[in-house]
């Protein structure tokens, strides 16, 4: 077993300890103010922050403000704040409302699994509904006053579904992304890959009923082949949708990309950007970029289950993002990890441009998001490229943060990044979503380095080492380690992240840090 499906098996079979509790706040969350409204920051999933006060002239009097021990050392979660409270979901112990100011515990929402999303939020009656994603059991929705489960959904297309990627909340629907255990179930000799596809589900957010659900495969599941006389392989499979979606108001179309296939036949709607009607999911266009793409984690262990022959696998794991150029036109940029950047109209999916970036490879290229600056015309893309042996693009790796214009693609300028080291656990790419404000873009690297952006000119203004240990406000050891997968966020003065991520060979962490702008510090 190789150490990227040991670092996936350890994560889904861990559920933990409960973290040591600091004494419960005396109220119940506040509801007046919620953000974000998505894990995008809007509906166009741009990741720009309109409401965050940091900004080039007094970043020096940024500082770490509390940082929480959590249980998981690979945290999944991103917050939701309100006025008074941040609340964060923590694998193998549930989800906490903790108080903004201080990190006291409002409540514990106590739950064993994954908590494999960011928190969201919609307001129900006098109150509000609170809803994160358990990987395996579906949308958990919660009573933001003190955390009573209100409701489980779970939109099955297929008996095996993950619930990995982020929701999308628009008005009294979340549009949930729907992916399939079976890239791992395939290391498994013994199980006759592959049966299920990826989908998208609409839920009512205030009930969990499903209103409608499709599948991004729509071909019959058939027989392809025989192994050891009693097992049968099946296809097509795979088309997983790990992203969250983004939401066009004016064309009313739902747009989010799938990964590659998990057994042949291969599709032609694996590692594509799909465009669907968000009143009942039937398909505006789809437009796919890289034909032929079949893998499973059977491959990384050379198990029978691999597709012959094996695709690259080049997911959109990153949701596309609808831009705005200079004069009023929109258009729908989508990063691959390929290493390439496709533009594209949101009405036809035509392609407008393509810039590529960088090498690319399983875990190289976009990993999980890239952000649209549209007051400069400019969208910041992050690159990882970190080395995964054959799953490897060609070419020299590029990691580092690109601004391009959104026109032409074009690049405004580059940030590279120097590692820690050349090795696998300390390399310094970026994978991370990255979230930019009206002057700055925040990032978070692979080798656990939190840094800040000049927006005009990708100059480097602060920067913050998170591989340390922490005093936590809970008394739980705590230490930084990877910044990986939902990244940083901002909002009003405080800028907060997650310091960790133990999956794929990479330094694990439970540090769940927040900072904030302290006039007159040292």
């Amino acid at each position: 077993m190789t150490r990227r499906i040991r670092w996936i098996v350890l994560t889904w079979l861990f559920t933990g300890l409960p973290a040591h509790a600091v004494d419960p706040c005396p109220s119940e969350p506040g509801f007046q103010q919620i953000n974000p409204i998505s894990w995008g920051f809007d509906v166009h999933s741009t990741r720009q922050q309109a409401r965050s006060d940091i900004s080039k002239a007094n970043i020096d009097n940024l500082n770490l403000k509390w940082a929480y021990g959590l249980v998981s050392t690979t945290p999944r979660s991103y917050p939701l704040v309100t006025e008074d409270t941040i609340f964060i979901g923590d694998s193998g112990s549930g989800v906490y409302a903790l108080d903004r100011e201080t990190g006291c515990q409002r409540w514990h929402h106590a739950r064993d699994g994954d908590m494999g999303s960011g928190v969201l939020a919609h307001r129900s009656g006098n109150g509000m509904l609170v809803y994160i994603n358990s990987r395996n059991e579906g949308i958990v929705a919660l009573d933001g006053r003190n955390g009573a489960e209100s409701w489980l959904a779970a939109p099955r297309p297929h008996p095996l579904p993950m619930y990995s990627g982020n929701g999308l909340p628009v008005g009294s629907t979340l549009f949930v992304p729907i992916s399939s255990m079976e890239i791992a179930l395939a290391v498994n000799p013994f199980y006759g890959c592959c049966e299920t596809s990826g989908g998208l589900a609409a839920i009512d957010l205030n009930s969990g009923e499903t209103r409608w659900m499709i599948s991004t495969i729509t071909e019959p599941v058939q027989v392809t082949g025989r192994r050891w006389l009693f097992i049968e392989t099946h296809g097509p499979s795979g088309a997983p949708v790990w992203g969250s979606p983004s939401y066009d108001p004016q064309l009313d179309l739902v747009f989010f990309g799938t990964g590659q296939n998990y057994s042949h036949p291969a599709t032609t709607t694996s590692d594509a950007i799909f465009a669907v009607n968000a009143r009942d999911g039937s398909i505006r266009w789809t437009r796919q970029f890289t034909e032929n793409d079949a893998y499973n984690m059977a491959c990384n262990a050379g198990m029978p289950n691999c597709p012959d022959p094996m695709g690259p696998d080049l997911d959109f794991g990153a949701p596309p993002v609808l831009a705005t150029r200079p004069d009023g036109s929109r258009i729908l940029i989508a990063g691959q990890k390929s290493g390439d950047v496709h533009a594209m109209d949101p009405e036809s999916g035509a392609v407008i441009w393509q810039r590529k970036l960088g090498r690319g490879g399983a875990l190289g290229g976009v990993h999980w998001g890239i952000a649209v600056d549209n007051g400069r015309g400019q969208v910041l893309v992050p690159m990882s490229d970190l080395g995964t042996g054959q799953l490897t693009g060609e070419g020299s790796p590029s990691p580092g943060l690109f601004a391009l214009d959104v026109n032409d693609g074009s690049i405004r300028w580059e940030y590279r990044r120097e590692s820690r080291c050349q090795e696998h656990a300390c390399w310094g790419g970026l994978s991370a979503a990255i979230a930019i404000n009206t002057d700055l873009a925040f990032t978070g690297s692979l080798d656990g380095v939190l840094e800040a952006l000049d927006l005009e000119t990708g100059e480097q203004v602060w920067s913050f080492d998170t591989w340390r240990e922490f005093d936590s406000v809970n008394g739980t050891p705590t230490s930084g380690g990877t910044l990986d997968a939902h990244g940083p966020f901002l909002v009003d003065d405080l800028l907060i992240v997650s310091s960790g991520y133990g999956s794929f060979g990479q330094r694990p962490g439970n540090a769940f840090l927040v900072f904030q702008l302290q006039e007159g510090a040292p």
